[in-house]
């Protein structure tokens, strides 16, 4: 028995289940490790690329949010940095699960999702799909009764507007509505 070896003769990853993951060929472990690696790169430019899109989307909508509003009497929203944070995050999430809908993979419903965010009630969103300039876009939110009730509601001062796409080139928009 080589010097060092313990008497029974079984190693230390054998006596010691913690010691199990680095037995094997240091080249098999250095594959697994590189493998594991490439994963966590990928998920997170899959994530990532759908939350940032669109960040800038609140800024270029506000001639089409004032004219809607001045239209109607009523005084023009202020694009707000929460609101579009929370825009953001729901449309990424549409984005990634290839679903228009206001409740979350989570059960996270609207509710929720805003008294997270910090966004205090009253609140509303509007959601859309589809390969659509703003302009289209609020054309099509004014023809639907409920969509434009949340955008001419005179409780609503502040707005934040976002688009992630869903890596075919559909958008998914989010718009949310505060005081």
């Amino acid at each position: 028995m080589p010097p060092g070896m313990p008497r029974d003769g079984l190693t230390d990853a054998r006596r010691n289940p913690a010691w199990a993951p680095m037995t094997g060929s240091i080249p098999a472990n250095i594959l697994r490790l590189a493998a594991l690696l490439a994963a966590l790169a990928l998920a997170a430019c899959q994530t990532g690329g759908a939350g940032r899109e669109g960040a800038g989307a609140s800024g270029a909508a506000v001639a089409h949010v004032s004219q809607i509003r001045a239209a109607a009497g009523l005084p023009p929203l202020s694009p707000d940095r929460t609101l579009e944070k929370a825009a953001i995050s729901q449309a990424a999430y549409m984005a990634r699960s290839g679903k228009m809908e206001h409740t979350t993979g989570f059960g996270r419903d609207f509710a929720t999702r805003m008294r997270s965010a910090g966004v205090a009630a009253p609140a509303a969103e509007n959601l859309a799909h589809g390969r659509m300039e703003p302009q289209r876009l609020f054309a099509m939110w004014m023809a639907s009764p409920g969509h434009r009730a949340n955008m001419l509601d005179p409780r609503f001062s502040r707005y934040g507007l976002a688009h992630a796409s869903d890596g075919n080139g559909q958008r998914y928009w989010a718009m949310v509505l505060g005081r």
